[in-house]
């Protein structure tokens, strides 16, 4: 099932999306309620096709806070190093996790604003985890059981910002820097879903990967990080980019896709 938020004449409105197998095309099923709240929700009735005029699609949950994993592939952490951006060749053996804040969150076609104060930024795609539940001190084997679906997300990071500020606040917590959508799917293969990226509209082979290689997987994620704080529905965790990243600038057209969710797209604009 897939969960979507989106807005007609800047009214945001829920849906389940589904397919139609007359004409091909996803058709947003509009809901009475917020589908992440306790209280059951029912179509409206109204049927919209994701792409007539007037839709637009927004990021599908606004989180109360996002939680990434930092160097959670190896791949990741040795081009790091090698790009001259980490002393360590290798990914640690704990998690490194920061956080960013609700409002860097912005949806599909919204546009990524490049600061002034920065010179570098940085792609990073990556699979997204929605909570579904009240999560805290959840053991690794119930883990599971608290997640509503997942997303794509492009971790947005500026790596000039991100050297000379240990503590990665404006490098990665900025405006715009948490592109979220297209929508939730409740059903992936998480265990080894397929993370690719399009510059341009060509793909950068350098950047794909897939969750099977994940130093910390998700269940360990969702434990360690509900045991020092509260995860609440909605709220999102970035799972860590699988490979090398690369170089965003204005003009830029840069894509998401994760192998059975969908795709992302978002647009750099200058500040």
């Amino acid at each position: 099932m897939r969960i979507a938020r989106f807005s007609i004449n800047d009214t945001p409105r829920y849906a389940f999306v589904q397919a139609d197998p007359t004409d091909g095309k996803d058709y947003l099923i509009e809901l009475d309620g917020y589908p992440l709240g306790r209280a059951a929700v029912k179509p409206t009735g109204e049927r919209y096709a994701v792409d007539a005029d007037g839709v637009r699609l927004l990021a599908p949950v606004i989180p109360s806070k996002v939680y990434g994993l930092a160097k959670n592939y190896e791949a990741h952490a040795q081009f790091m190093h090698a790009a001259g951006k980490s002393e360590i060749a290798h990914a640690p053996e704990n998690m490194v996790i920061f956080t960013k804040p609700a409002t860097s969150v912005i949806g599909p076609d919204d546009p990524i604003v490049f600061p002034k104060y920065s010179h570098d930024m940085n792609f990073e795609p990556e699979v997204a985890v929605v909570i579904g539940r009240i999560a805290k001190n959840v053991p690794v084997d119930k883990a599971m059981d608290y997640v509503l679906g997942y997303t794509c997300v492009n971790d947005v990071t500026l790596r000039d910002i991100q050297g000379m500020d240990p503590m990665w606040t404006r490098a990665k917590g900025f405006d715009t820097s948490c592109p979220l959508g297209p929508w939730i799917q409740t059903e992936l293969n998480w265990r080894d879903a397929k993370i690719s990226f399009t510059l341009n509209g060509k793909d950068v082979a350098m950047a794909s990967g897939t969750t099977a290689n994940l130093i910390h997987g998700i269940p360990e994620q969702i434990a360690a990080i509900s045991s020092f704080s509260t995860l609440l529905p909605g709220d999102v965790i970035m799972t860590g980019t699988p490979n090398a990243s690369g170089s965003l600038r204005p003009g830029d057209e840069a894509i998401v896709h994760i192998e059975g969710v969908g795709s992302l797209r978002n647009v750099v604009v200058a500040e």
